[in-house]
């Protein structure tokens, strides 16, 4: 069993919410890597290799709808696990990023940090026994 740290990636464009999810993380033990806009998360997703996204859908540049489009039609990184983290709450935005093969979708008033950390974790075991 290697002990190298999981790698998230959080596509985001609030530098306040990065700070904190950061913090988060990196106390939990994963290494966080950010991105401020969809074509540098696309940049991220290439070079970092991420165990998990956190993708947030209105973003300058790209927005988090097409970042994940390109993501599922490149097979080095289809299987990636993304979380959706936004604003959007609508359920046409919630079935269009579960559509669009997000595995899961939170709107960020609804869930707390350590919620999302959860998530992460959860999604992160999921993700290992898929692939073993």
């Amino acid at each position: 069993m290697n002990n190298k740290k999981q790698k998230i990636l959080m596509i985001e464009d609030d530098r306040f919410l990065r700070k904190i999810y950061r913090d988060k993380l990196t106390r939990a033990g994963f290494e966080f890597i950010e991105a401020t806009n969809g074509l540098e998360g696309i940049s991220k997703i290439i070079s970092e290799k991420p165990d998990l996204i956190l993708l947030d859908l209105i973003l300058p540049r790209k927005n988090g709808f097409d970042v994940l489009i390109d993501m599922k039609r490149n097979r080095a990184f289809r299987d990636i696990p993304v979380i959706i983290l936004s604003n959007l709450g609508q359920v046409s935005d919630i079935q269009r990023g579960l559509s669009l093969g997000a595995q899961d979708y939170l709107v960020k008033t609804e869930v707390s940090l350590s919620e999302v950390v959860e998530k992460v974790k959860e999604w992160l075991v999921k993700n290992m026994k898929h692939e073993t």
